[in-house]
């Protein structure tokens, strides 16, 4: 099975087995609230495993030897399994393979499960360690979301609206990694106003944010909640060419810093799980 729907009445989903992508999200009244992975970008709300972001030359270094690990990671572009479906919900995973040890020398088990609650839908990230040694790993959510989310609205008239204030310094990439000098934040209080000139430079990423939770909203348009927990990171990504989107990404862990080029269990930012640990975190989607 390539892909699934679930549909709870209020709202339905339909995850893609490739990835585990979420590739549509609609209201009852059949709007589309997911992008549609145009040309601009050809994705919808990819996966980010076994890392957030890029390592120093793609290279992760463990025991002494070198593997090539991409920008983000495997995950994205890997079909999971279906482990479980029905009406309102779905489950998928992935585990390590001879494919994903070439490139990532662990084992794991991620599991995806997408849950539809009334207005909300609820996607869970469960990492397993079934080996024998620390599991080093960052996982990450990639949703992006119509930009504008009414046609006719310019973008200009939307913002993010946070749960908190946000006074941190704002951390931006360079050539793909995390740059070391913070800038001010360009959220005025707890509410950030969009425009495309904003990631003119790039992603805007809050490495220490008060919020658990952001508003996506414009004058006459439904809004858009996205909550977090077991997420300690937060990317804002559009296109820097412009693009009719906006990313609102949860992550826990961020690409390497711009200094940083040793063992891969020493990169700042992973979780480190002890044989037989799991963690789970989750982001949810509610329209208002």
């Amino acid at each position: 099975m390539d892909r699934y729907t679930i549909d709870n009445g209020h709202l339905s989903a339909t995850i893609k087995a490739d990835g585990a992508e979420l590739c549509s999200l609609r209201t009852a009244d059949g709007r589309e609230l997911l992008w549609q992975a145009g040309p601009e970008w050809p994705r919808h709300a990819p996966v980010l495993f076994p890392i957030v972001g890029r390592l120093k030359d793609d290279r992760l270094l463990h025991d002494g030897k070198a593997y090539r690990l991409t920008q983000h990671g495997f995950a994205r572009d890997r079909r999971f399994a279906w482990a479980d479906t029905g009406p309102t919900s779905c489950r998928l995973s992935l585990s390590d393979d001879a494919q994903t040890r070439a490139l990532y020398p662990f084992a794991f088990r991620l599991e995806l499960s997408f849950e539809l609650d009334g207005n909300s839908l609820t996607v869970r990230h469960t990492l397993t360690n079934p080996g024998t040694e620390v599991l080093p790993a960052s996982v990450g959510a990639h949703p992006a979301f119509r930009w504008p989310l009414a046609d006719g609205l310019p973008k200009e008239a939307h913002a993010l609206v946070f749960e908190k204030d946000e006074p941190a310094p704002i951390r931006r990439v360079e050539g793909g990694l995390l740059s070391p000098t913070p800038e001010p934040s360009p959220i005025q209080g707890r509410r950030l106003p969009l425009s495309e000139g904003l990631f003119a430079a790039d992603a805007v990423i809050l490495d220490q944010p008060a919020s658990r939770s952001v508003r996506f909203e414009a004058p006459g348009a439904p809004s858009i909640t996205v909550s977090w927990e077991g997420f300690t990171e937060l990317g804002l990504w559009s296109k820097p060419t412009g693009a009719p989107f906006l990313c609102i990404e949860p992550w826990r862990g961020h690409a390497s810093p711009a200094g940083f080029d040793g063992p891969f269990v020493d990169k700042p930012g992973l979780m480190h799980l002890a044989p037989g640990d799991m963690r789970e975190l989750s982001y949810r989607v509610t329209v208002g």
